[in-house]
């Protein structure tokens, strides 16, 4: 389908007059200002803007909403809402988890957001216990956001213990855990399956510092080497202080000293931050802008870009891309 825009912001720069070509799959094959509206399937009055994505969601959570605030004299924090949660996730069957996502997906939709990152960690049946196909609720996931029609970057979660120091875990977060081996054939299994769709990606999450240990994080990282990895993080106090007892380090503090985080790294929540730990990022982040800045001012702007694949072929705007990558290489 060809669809027509008078304008459209690329993400970068604004065009006019845009025909873009989308496939069966829904994919989005090419972008060409600058051309006339003749040519299109359907003529759009408005401007074309890239859709929001949604970078944190637990699914299954929509249907709890609201259900976990106590009025009047009541204590009502996160540890009183996640009980809740463990009493709630117990009645969920593989249908249900389906039903909630595609109607939380359709409401996102509605909502300006065209693709989400699902931080996916109810691997388990009613008891704990792998079903007999271990990517069951992972597939539900899938299914939903075909059914909605929404983009999906799935993130099955990792979730080994109950606590930093690899204490036990409670009996509400049975349906979550996992041993690395089992985590690692799921991700396996849905990588060799989605890996290489367009719409729907795969990468990968640790629940938390709490929830793995050291050694998991470096076998879960090694899994792979471009997928986003995400991991809640100094989402409350109360796991700021039990990190501090175990290790003598904030959360933040820890995974920083402790592990490669780049790029692929989304650290969510990070709610109890300190400049120190904020400083460090901003470190890292200026060595990345160091090359990347000259890249920016270097790279034709995306209209010549796709004139040059228009006139000249793939092979010759790569060349181009190319030579401006080599003059600013990536450390």
């Amino acid at each position: 389908m060809k669809l027509f825009f008078p304008t459209m912001f690329s993400g970068s720069d604004w065009l006019d007059d845009v025909l873009i070509n989308i496939d069966i799959n829904g994919i989005i094959e090419t972008i060409i200002p600058n051309t006339k509206s003749s040519n299109a399937d359907k003529i759009f009055n408005g401007t074309c803007l890239p859709g929001m994505p949604n970078l944190h969601s637990h699914a299954f959570q929509r249907a709890m909403a609201g259900l976990t605030e106590i009025t009047g004299s009541g204590e009502s924090n996160f540890w009183t809402w996640q009980k809740v949660m463990y009493e709630f996730l117990a009645k969920l069957s593989p249908e249900n988890v389906e039903a909630i996502a595609s109607q939380l997906y359709v409401e996102m939709l509605k909502g300006g957001f065209t693709s989400v990152a699902e931080f996916h960690y109810l691997h388990n049946d009613h008891n704990g216990n792998q079903f007999d196909n271990p990517s069951e609720m992972s597939d539900r996931i899938f299914a939903a956001a075909n059914n909605a029609g929404i983009g999906l970057t799935h993130l099955p979660v990792l979730y080994a213990h109950g606590g930093f120091g690899a204490l036990a875990p409670k009996e509400g977060q049975k349906r979550f855990l996992q041993t690395m081996s089992q985590f690692q054939f799921l991700f396996e299994t849905l990588n060799n399956r989605f890996g290489n769709d367009g719409v729907r990606k795969v990468g990968l999450a640790l629940h938390s510092l709490r929830a793995v240990s050291p050694e998991m994080i470096k076998d879960t990282v090694a899994l792979m080497s471009k997928e986003p990895i995400h991991i809640h993080i100094a989402e409350q106090t109360k796991e700021v202080d039990q990190c501090i007892d175990w290790s003598g380090k904030r959360p933040i503090e820890w995974l920083l000293e402790n592990t490669n985080v780049n790029e692929r790294w989304c650290l969510i929540h990070s709610t109890h931050i300190t400049d120190a730990e904020i400083n460090a990022e901003v470190t890292r982040l200026q060595a990345i802008e160091d090359y990347q800045a000259p890249r920016r001012a270097e790279y034709p702007s995306i209209a010549d870009q796709l004139d040059d694949i228009y006139h000249n072929g793939i092979d010759a705007w790569k060349a181009t891309i190319k030579t401006t990558k080599d003059k600013y290489p990536k450390e």
